[in-house]
């Protein structure tokens, strides 16, 4: 295996977190793994609702603490949340400094939207659902004009090399159709900022590329995951048969659009007080049964919104646009997908994984802030939030070495080992089946056997077993976990267990202990 060796920070992902990150490093050279042209493939530039954050007079940090422990189910960590919410707005001055484009007021204040389990309007937006890809453009650009940091476009993680517990280098292939032979990178210091696992399931509103690698190559180099059974599925991803499937922001139920089902009933408003604001758990699950009934939902934004969605959610007619569907006159179909992965790599609040000279922020990691399910438009918040402290901290570990590095070129390579397609379509299938909105044990060992057997059919392949192990770990713990909670709802356990109200850590060991001890499923 070719080596190179770098005194460059080496930050795997090249999404919000990644590069605010690398920006909050400078002048320390870092080395930013893309896999995609920058800006493209990153989770961060498809997010459409914005940050959540306390920016007018009548909020307060200590109120959207609040509401993410409440949305968390039990799980969240206190601390955590208080710690987060409390530094929101500095990170909106800060993206604001950098050009991010915000909608405002006239008076120059944010405008505002409300999401779902929120008890404010706080969801700062751009051109209401563009905040993902305009808050990405300042930063790539900010990103571009810094000289410390070099962007390798094209590359992709697949593993981690360990030495007596401590991170020592990062194994990387070519991101092209035909894949690579690895090569070993030695930096400084590592940050993973790899994205979620929503790609893991058939029907996900996730990039194609995000598939769990980043969370599945820690695990296998023995960091520890935290609350892996905790998926969010969005409620509203557009049905119509596009993989991945479209968003239809929660914003425009904070706008008053509203749920029905191909019978003209408003099914929300019978299942919780919030009607189509409750928690994305409870929403999701309801869109699922009425899925599952034959009922068609739909998401109407004629009498709300109307012709103005046009200008106001130019991503969700566009989106539409493609499907056929003309949202200021049709209803849109909608269906659960998977969206978030609140479970991950199990980080401390300085962003450091269990191993040693291992940093992580974004969707890979697992903080404590989202516990069971996670506040809508937190996720970008908790990226930025983290993403600043590994910077912080990977800088007070190296100490003084803004020094100029060398740029780093792969050597040419030939082609290598890539996942059988047929592989990785059976893994989704499963996941969706199995590990899904709605699971149970039955289902679940199901899962665990097939992931097995997808594993044992490719062996050789690194990116392949990333995929299986963090999907080892999600039907692991969903299994153990034998109760409903948030995002998790077990049908033979519905009901919540409150000595069962804690986070739970993992070692991926653990995980495939467990698989390998399930009795043969019996034959009919």
């Amino acid at each position: 295996m070719d080596e190179i060796s770098t005194e460059r920070v080496i930050i795997v992902g090249a999404g919000l977190g990644a590069l605010y990150a690398a920006l909050k490093l400078a002048p320390h050279p870092v080395l930013v793994l893309s896999p995609e042209p920058l800006g493209a493939g990153a989770s961060s530039a498809w997010a459409q609702g914005g940050v959540a954050a306390a920016m007018s007079a009548a909020d307060s940090a200590e109120a959207h603490a609040a509401d993410t422990l409440r949305a968390g189910a039990g799980t969240v960590d206190p601390g955590v949340a208080t710690a987060v919410t409390a530094e929101a707005r500095a990170h909106i001055l800060d993206l604001t400094r950098l050009g991010t484009p915000f909608d405002r007021t006239p008076d120059g204040g944010y405008v505002m939207s409300r999401e779902a389990a929120h008890s404010f309007a706080r969801v700062v937006r751009v051109r209401g659902d563009q905040a993902g890809a305009e808050i990405m453009k300042s930063l790539i650009a900010e990103v571009r004009g810094t000289p410390s940091i070099q962007v390798l476009e094209g590359v992709m993680a697949t593993g981690l090399r360990t030495e007596g517990g401590r991170v020592t280098g990062i194994t990387v292939a070519l991101s092209r159709p035909e894949g690579s032979p690895p090569v070993l990178l030695r930096g400084t210091a590592c940050l993973l900022a790899g994205g979620g696992s929503g790609g893991l399931f058939a029907l996900t509103t996730n990039p194609p590329r995000i598939r769990g690698q980043v969370i599945g190559m820690a695990a296998r180099a023995g960091a520890l995951i935290a609350d892996a059974e905790f998926v969010q599925f969005h409620p509203t991803a557009i049905d119509c048969s596009a993989d991945p499937a479209p968003l239809a922001t929660e914003a425009l139920r904070g706008e008053g659009a509203i749920l029905l089902n191909r019978n003209g009933e408003r099914f929300m408003t019978t299942v919780h007080p919030d009607a189509e604001l409750a928690p994305r758990d409870i929403v999701a699950r309801a869109i699922y049964a009425q899925t599952q009934a034959g009922l068609r939902p739909v998401l109407d934004t004629r009498d709300a919104i109307g012709p103005r969605i046009a200008t106001d959610f130019p991503a969700v007619t566009e989106a539409c646009a493609r499907a056929g569907i003309d949202p200021a006159t049709d209803p849109i179909p909608v269906a659960a997908a998977a969206h978030y992965h609140m479970g991950g790599i199990d980080t401390d609040a300085r962003g450091r994984a269990s191993l040693g000279n291992l940093w992580v922020c974004g969707e890979a990691s697992s903080t404590g802030l989202h516990g069971a399910n996670r506040l809508a438009s937190n996720g970008l918040l908790e990226a930025l939030v983290y993403a600043r402290r590994a910077a912080l901290g990977i800088a007070a570990a190296l100490g003084d070495t803004g020094r100029p590095a060398a740029a780093i070129e792969l050597p040419d390579l030939p082609s290598g080992i890539v996942p059988d397609p047929a592989l990785v379509s059976r893994l989704r299938r499963a996941m969706t089946d199995h590990v899904g909105v709605i699971r149970d044990a039955r289902g679940l060992r199901h899962a665990l056997r097939e992931i097995a057997a997808i594993e044992a059919a490719q062996p050789e392949c690194d990116t392949l077993c990333n995929m299986t192990a963090t999907a080892t770990l999600i039907a692991a713990a969903a299994l153990l976990r034998e109760e409903s909670r948030g995002a998790h709802f077990r049908a033979d356990f519905p009901e919540s267990d409150n000595a069962a109200a804690q986070r739970r850590r993992m070692s991926l060991a653990e995980a495939c202990a467990l698989r390998a001890g399930l009795q043969p499923e019996p034959t009919k």
